[in-house]
């Protein structure tokens, strides 16, 4: 087993998995995300591009996606198709490995589209978060940051958007700031957005707000093992996406687990809050991982969270090959 973590300033690579030989294997940038697909290996989600490995991370390759800024990435459950999501918010598709990429111009049909913009993001959007599931084969998951939620049943050719409901109090187009799209099956998803946490159980038609009762109301990524959803917060106005460094005194960050699909959630301390927002999260050796925003590694023992290690950058993804 091998732990790869995607950070601040590239890939750093574990091959016992317990961080005590830890060492950083790929300068790829800003890393939004490591992801492993059967029979596909290993990409990461950079700014600096879509990479490949397929030796666990010892060496990469670069995909040579349209767009330079790849923030997402999935594959269809039969393994035929390859798709990234860019920044500015685009979507392609490759049939091939990854050596030729084809637009899915239906996504730039959205009624929505040429809402998709904010400051924060040098005035455009980005497609944040894929998702599939192989009881929907053909069903391709988009949540866009600002965007909100989009949902092709026809591999992404055409698409219905499914970001009404997603609404805050808000009043302006960051009530659809989704970071995250947790397919927890082919109807329902968690989705982690910048004003709060939401579920569906009918691919979006509707939505439930999560975390009315919870402080802070800024949610980065949602995270499901055995029966548990793990989800951490910190308070608005959301401070990281401005970049590594921010102000510690508005971070305010907890942490929640819930044993009934998001009704209700336990408070849960952790090594590090409330000043490091937990932002990643896997599996290692059958307990929950996760990282935060100062480059700590907690796992989960016997229902407590312990410092498993430390980094030198802000952990944004985690994969287990």
């Amino acid at each position: 087993m091998v732990l790869l973590i995607g950070t601040q300033d590239g890939v750093y690579r574990s091959q016992s998995g317990d961080l005590d030989d830890i060492e950083q294997v790929f300068g790829s940038g800003v890393t939004l995300g490591v992801h492993t697909f059967e029979g596909h290996g290993t990409f990461a989600t950079s700014k600096t591009g879509l990479y490949r490995s397929t030796d666990t991370g010892v060496t990469w390759d670069r995909l040579d996606v349209p767009q330079t800024e790849v923030y997402a990435v999935a594959v269809s459950p039969d393994g035929t198709r390859l798709y990234a999501g860019t920044h500015p918010a685009h979507l392609y598709v490759s049939t091939d490995r990854g050596k030729t990429w084809t637009e899915l111009d239906g996504f730039q049909d959205l009624p929505s589209r040429d809402q998709w913009h904010t400051p924060r993001h040098r005035g455009q959007s980005h497609v944040r978060s894929l998702g599939v599931h192989p009881d929907a084969p053909d069903r391709l998951i988009a949540g866009v940051e600002v965007g909100g939620i989009h949902v092709s049943d026809d591999n992404g050719k055409t698409w219905t958007e499914r970001r009404q409901g997603l609404e805050t109090d808000r009043g302006d187009n960051l009530q659809y700031d989704v970071h995250h799209v947790l397919v927890v099956t082919a109807e329902e998803y968690i989705v982690s957005c910048g004003g709060g946490l939401y579920r569906t159980r009918d691919t979006g038609r509707s939505w439930t707000r999560l975390d009315t009762d919870l402080p802070g109301s800024y949610f980065q990524e949602a995270f499901s093992y055995q029966n548990t959803l793990y989800a951490a917060a910190q308070t608005l106005p959301p401070t990281l996406p401005m970049g590594a460094q921010y102000d510690k005194r508005d971070v305010n960050a907890s942490l929640f687990k819930s044993m009934d699909g998001g009704d209700t959630f336990e408070s849960k301390p952790y090594p590090g809050a409330p000043d490091e927002f937990v932002y990643a999260w896997s599996v290692v050796d059958g307990r929950a991982l996760a990282g935060t925003t100062e480059g700590r590694v907690i796992a989960c023992e016997d229902d407590n969270w312990i410092t498993l290690g430390r980094l030198p950058a802000w952990i944004r993804s985690f994969a287990v090959v």
